[in-house]
């Protein structure tokens, strides 16, 4: 367990590059195990779960290496079809291997998929569409087991536009025989990504982005070299950053339009949002308003990934708020640690009511999860005082050296060594 010391009556001010995303380079890792040949990446994001992913890749047989800023990964040497227990367990998108991992050995062997405790988060319709594609799949004592010798194309409907769902069956139909079509598909842009990575390598998909994803299956696809996108959740979480703090931050280096609904909340917020074609500024002038109602929902609604973010940054504003989660039914577990920092909110089911303060304080908070996490790190860095978060290794999962990025906005977080007996309490 790490803890995390955050500074209070930090004002943040300056231009950071925004890292590469999360949500787009595991699934491109998972699907590195589709070309037997050398993948060459640009962008991966150096934090906790590609480094998991990559991990579980080279028990598999891959080979992994960096050179200066690519990730090379060579999946010629792959040899192994058995997902490892503990390594998948830390992380939820080793799901993503599932299809790939199906659709190069013809059989998969998988553990379910760990990651943050943010609700409940079935893989149902995973398993579903993959029986759709003539996947044999047994679930039994905690593993999955999947033979797919024949994977035939098919029309997947899905009765949710679930992000995983959609990108594991676009991995395991890219070399099934036939064509596969996913209606009511996730319309995320890190779908998009994976999309023009795959069609890098030599497969034929197209409609990612839109509710109609096809792929056209081929028996084998080749190497490639690909840069992968931006992180818009990343992005958007420094960018609260300013609105919380009272500063004026530029994220460069992003893909402004993803991020719109949080920008369009933030403008309504008061603050002075600029957008270029690839950066964004945000500059808070005085307090910021409460914005009455938010609900989170699938691309292109407000991102569930930011509405921690949102919910730290409602606790300060001018008014009341209502906050709605459509899509995790239990992340609102940073609510309660924010109120030890004297944040005023109430819960009901899935919604919010937030009552904002002019004043949070220094507390003793946790980190429950990686977005959660980061949460508090914006509320410490706008509190009177100190704020010390445990289990401060949930929030680097997915954030790319964020100590280091808040020293270069002004901001500080201080890595503190354990106390005596939380190894044992951890």
């Amino acid at each position: 367990m790490s803890n995390w010391l955050v500074r209070g009556g930090a004002v943040l001010r300056g231009t950071v590059p925004v890292q590469g995303s999360k949500n787009a380079a595991l699934p491109i890792l998972a699907a590195t195990l589709l070309v037997e040949e050398s993948i060459r990446l640009l962008n991966c994001p150096a934090i906790r779960d590609a480094e998991n992913m990559l991990r579980i890749l080279e028990t598999l047989g891959c080979t992994v290496k960096r050179e200066g800023d690519a990730l090379i990964v060579d999946s010629r040497t792959a040899d192994r079809f058995v997902l490892p227990t503990a390594l998948s367990g830390e992380l939820r998108s080793s799901i993503f291997l599932l299809g790939s991992v199906l659709s190069r050995f013809s059989e998969a062997d998988a553990p379910y998929p760990g990651g943050c405790v943010i609700g409940n988060r079935p893989i149902d319709l995973h398993l579903e569409g993959l029986r759709r594609l003539n996947a044999g799949i047994e679930e039994q004592g905690g593993r999955i087991r999947c033979t797919g010798g024949s994977l035939k194309g098919a029309v997947v409907d899905l009765s949710y536009p679930s992000v995983g769902a959609t990108e594991n069956i676009m991995l395991a139909a890219c070399r099934a025989k036939g064509t596969t079509t996913i209606r009511n598909a996730a319309c995320e842009p890190e779908i998009f990504d994976l999309q023009q990575f795959l069609c890098a390598c030599g497969f034929l998909v197209r409609g990612a982005g839109t509710p109609t994803v096809t792929i056209d299956g081929v028996k084998k696809g080749h190497g490639a070299s690909y840069r992968i996108m931006p992180d818009r959740i990343a992005a958007g979480t420094y960018l609260v950053g300013a609105a919380i703090t009272g500063g004026d931050v530029t994220v460069a280096g992003m893909q402004p339009e993803t991020v719109d609904p949080l920008l369009n909340k933030l403008a309504e917020c008061g603050c002075e949002v600029t957008k270029n074609s690839d950066s964004v500024r945000v500059r808070a002038k005085d307090r910021i308003r409460a914005v009455g109602f938010t609900e989170t929902r699938p691309y292109p609604g407000f991102p569930t990934d930011l509405q921690p973010q949102l919910f730290s940054l409602l606790s300060r504003a001018d008014g009341t708020s209502v906050l709605t989660e459509n899509v995790f039914e239990s992340r609102f577990r940073h609510a309660q640690e924010l109120k030890k920092m004297g944040a005023k909110n109430r819960i009901l089911d899935r919604t919010a009511i937030i009552t904002g303060t002019d004043r949070l304080h220094g507390a003793d908070v946790t980190a429950h999860d990686l977005r959660g996490g980061a949460a508090l790190v914006l509320a410490g860095l706008s509190a009177e005082g100190e704020t010390q978060i445990r289990f401060a290794e949930r929030i680097e999962r997915g954030y790319e050296r964020m100590d280091s990025v808040i020293a270069s906005l002004c901001g500080t977080i201080a890595r503190k060594e354990k106390d005596i007996g939380e190894e044992e309490q951890a």
